[in-house]
């Protein structure tokens, strides 16, 4: 069988990786392939760092749309990042007939119904393993090993900028800011963060697996995200106290009433193996009504991670490109007419437990002001911590941990206590998640 011929756009961290993966790896992939995957021509902006990585193996050009239009191209690996010039590429090379491959999680999570509609129009296959959590093949592991399942729920750690912020702030009892600072320069981190420590990055991801493991259209726009940069360090410490870690996960759950998508601060018991997972490193619990609930670990981003994402949908490519329409596994793991229009939750209607922190006046009564409001709203309390003043001070903090309830319910709850003239400033809220059941 001749071999696939591959145009690669962007050759930069994840572009040089692949690259170098799929030389080394050569042999062993057509060991498995039974055809050869060949890149034949590389697009970058760069040209000297594209001559550099590819040292003269393939030609090298600066126009990413001579790759989408060449006759000599069977698939288009786009790795440039972005929405716009990368949409547009995308949607050239699939009116022209060529298969695609792509690490962008923004342009499926964005873009992807249309890119699917045009894809199964032209008959093309577009692949996106290394768009979610590296190199972890958990979109494979929803879309074709846990096929025998309903996939009730989803919690990931899928950025790990974060997690390595909130490892660092919990070992080293820094703040926030000076973690950032320590990531970015360590590479961790963009001079500019704000995809990552706002949730965003999270949250394009948890809107790729929610689509797929429920069989829902992309609606990025209902993801309800919320990032790390007001956590204090008190609250990870407080957590601990408490027999908690606090993550960034993306929580996606099927309810009676529709599907929950959120992106935000959550306390996890620490005997859970989620928990436990630090630095850079990603995460994802995936829970089936037959398997259960399985964990997902890995490199969520780097080079070579990320390039065996890449490579193994190059595979998929190379095995099924002559296949019908039929016999390929569908992009969302659902037939197309069996997509459904469940709803997406606004973040007030979803079920949590909770932890909330205030700042009290030490004086008689203030408890017991807190507490009635709470059983007013018929909201059980699990645990408290109650701290005493510090010497010259008379304020304190108080911790509860709380039963789950309706957000909307809790929101109102805290409300009224922000309104006690004992309470200074606002109460701080982290939702929990104990990811047993």
């Amino acid at each position: 069988m001749k071999p696939l011929k591959v145009g690669l756009l962007g050759i930069g961290t994840v572009g040089g990786g692949t690259f170098s993966v799929l030389l080394r790896n050569k042999q062993e992939i057509f060991r498995r392939t039974g055809r050869e995957i060949e890149i034949v021509r590389v697009a970058d902006r760069d040209l000297v760092r594209a001559n550099e990585v590819t040292q003269g193996k393939v030609e090298v050009t600066d126009d990413p749309f001579s790759l989408v239009k060449d006759p000599n191209i069977d698939v288009i690996v786009e790795l440039i990042g972005g929405t716009s010039l990368a949409r547009e590429l995308v949607i050239k090379a699939i009116e022209n007939g060529k298969h695609v491959v792509t690490a962008n999680k923004a342009l499926i999570a964005l873009h992807g119904n249309e890119i699917f509609a045009m894809a199964e129009s032209k008959g093309v296959i577009v692949a996106f393993e290394a768009a979610v959590a590296g190199g972890i093949p958990i979109i494979k592991a929803l879309r074709e090993g846990l096929v025998a399942n309903r996939i009730e729920w989803i919690a990931g750690i899928i950025n790990g900028t974060t997690n390595f912020i909130l490892s660092e702030m919990l070992e080293k009892s820094l703040t926030f800011n000076e973690v950032l600072k320590e990531a970015q320069r360590l590479g961790y981190a963009e001079s500019d963060p704000t995809f990552d420590v706002e949730g965003i990055d999270a949250a394009h991801k948890l809107m790729i697996m929610s689509a797929i493991a429920f069989g829902i259209p992309m609606q990025f726009d209902k993801v309800y995200t919320e990032g790390i940069t007001k956590l204090a360090s008190k609250d990870i410490m407080y957590a601990v106290e408490l027999g908690y870690r606090v993550k960034l996960l993306g929580i996606a759950k099927r309810t009676n009433d529709g599907v929950e998508l959120r992106v935000h601060p959550t306390l996890i018991p620490q005997k859970r193996l989620v928990a436990n997972v630090n630095g850079a490193m990603n995460a994802v619990v995936v829970k089936g009504d037959a398997v259960g609930p399985t964990l997902y670990y890995g490199a969520g981003a780097g080079a070579e991670p990320t390039a065996s994402a890449v490579i193994a949908d190059l595979v998929d490519v190379a095995r099924m490109q002559f296949a019908s329409f039929e016999q390929r596994v569908p992009y969302l793991a659902f037939q197309n007419n069996q997509i459904s229009n469940l709803p997406i939750l606004p973040i007030e209607e979803i079920q949590s437990a909770y932890y909330l922190r205030m700042r009290v006046l030490d004086k008689p009564g203030v408890l017991a002001e807190i507490t009635k409001i709470f059983a007013l709203r018929q909201i059980s309390i699990d645990a408290m911590i109650q701290r005493e003043p510090q010497e010259n001070e008379d304020e304190a903090d108080i911790v509860f941990l709380t039963h789950i309830t309706q957000e909307g319910n809790m929101n109102a709850a805290i409300a009224e206590i922000e309104s006690l003239s004992a309470i200074d400033g606002r109460v701080t809220k982290i939702r929990m998640e104990e990811l047993s059941k």
